[in-house]
């Protein structure tokens, strides 16, 4: 899938995103996910993204909209709540001479929970140095990374890990 495009009604969106990375900020990018209509459909709030693009903050009460049969968080939307944001932060940390794209996703669901969830998305100082170096010389990588999704009584509800797909383009 790397190597070809996606297409869906939704992806406009991100494409657009992805063709101008390099002119949000994250004050501006944050305001666009908080009106993205999946979010908006399943009460997903970004809360923060800090300035150097290296930690996101994503939260999600329980609504009547959320919950599943059994009245706890939908897993459908707690796994959303994390889907995109590895690849959007690391497309700005990266920069437009990167491919990035999502690669595979497990989720591992721990504890229902009924309260609100969050959860804090970071990409360390080595995990760029460590994507720099094994992309050098355009060779694919696969990041791997780990989020937990943590209620508001600081119990783990799930744990989600992602693989990340990065390749620097190389100029034609």
């Amino acid at each position: 899938m790397p190597d070809q495009v996606r297409h869906d009604e939704n992806n406009s969106f991100f494409e657009s995103i992805k063709a101008n990375s390099m002119k949000y900020t994250p004050n501006l990018l944050k305001r666009l996910l908080n009106i993205y209509p999946p979010y908006l459909g399943a009460g997903v709030k970004v809360t923060h993204i800090r300035e150097d693009w290296q930690e996101l903050h994503v939260s999600m009460a329980m609504r009547w909209y959320n919950r599943n049969a059994v009245g706890t968080h939908f897993g459908g939307s707690l796994y959303s709540m994390v889907d995109p944001h590895l690849m959007l932060l690391l497309m700005q940390l990266l920069g437009k001479q990167y491919r990035v794209w999502d690669k595979s996703a497990e989720i591992e669901f721990i504890k229902a929970s009924k309260n609100k969830v969050a959860a804090v998305i970071r990409i360390s100082d080595e995990d760029i140095e460590t994507i720099k170096r094994q992309t050098e010389n355009g060779e694919k990588y696969f990041a791997d990374f780990t989020i937990e999704i943590i209620d508001e009584d600081r119990d783990l509800v799930a744990r989600v890990r992602k693989t990340i797909y990065i390749r620097k383009k190389t100029l034609h």
